[in-house]
């Protein structure tokens, strides 16, 4: 039987860091596709178009919008994030696993069109750590980080949507355990019912003349 893949979907507080954990991961293991998604925020010192983002006008994003070129798309903090449904649906027909590293409106949207994604939190070790993370950065005024602290109270609440949380402390401990909760996965029954219904259709063959 030909494996098909799953969508992961990767979300966390803003500083808990989804990017190096997802970057890592795609580097240890081959068997992913990372989608990039398209945004209309500013770029980040050191951020390249296409790999981090694909960055676009407001407009722009709201034409895709309109054609329905969009997996799902959310509003945050001001700007538009979402995910290119092209190269999705064409890594999924692959074979490949694709992770979508999007906020928890988005991956509810997600969820909704795939029931068989994978739902990953990520989670600082503690609040205390998330905010040290962020002022860290150096790239954001205390006014965005204290708005970005906010939306992670409102984040906070829709934790229990998700399958596992993944505590972001060792960077190489969170590799390994996410690849292995993934590749997991993949062997639940209700994201195998295609092949336990062909099983079942065989075993129904196999044993007709035996009643």
């Amino acid at each position: 039987m030909r494996r098909k893949g799953i969508i992961i979907v990767v979300s966390g507080f803003s500083g808990a860091g989804k990017g190096t954990l997802m970057k890592k991961l795609t580097e240890v293991y081959d068997t992913y596709a990372l989608s990039v998604s398209m945004t209309t925020r500013a770029p980040r010192p050191g951020e390249q178009e296409g790999r981090d983002y694909f960055y676009v006008s407001r407009e722009e994003f709201e034409r895709r919008i309109g054609q329905d070129g969009f997996v799902e798309h959310a509003e945050y903090c001001g700007n538009y994030y979402g995910t290119p449904r092209d190269y999705v649906e064409s890594q999924l027909e692959a074979g490949r696993d694709v992770i979508l590293e999007i906020e928890i409106q988005g991956a509810l949207e997600i969820r909704k069109k795939f029931p068989t994604a994978l739902l990953l939190f990520v989670m600082p070790p503690s609040a205390a750590e998330l905010k040290r993370r962020l002022t860290g950065r150096g790239t954001e005024t205390e006014e965005v980080i204290e708005r970005r602290l906010r939306r992670a109270v409102e984040e906070a609440q829709g934790i229990e949507q998700y399958e596992y949380i993944i505590i972001n402390d060792d960077l190489d401990t969170c590799v390994k355990e996410m690849h292995s909760l993934i590749q997991g996965a993949h062997d639940t029954p209700f994201r195998n019912k295609e092949f336990i219904g062909e099983i079942r259709s065989q075993l129904e063959e196999l044993t007709k003349g035996e009643k």
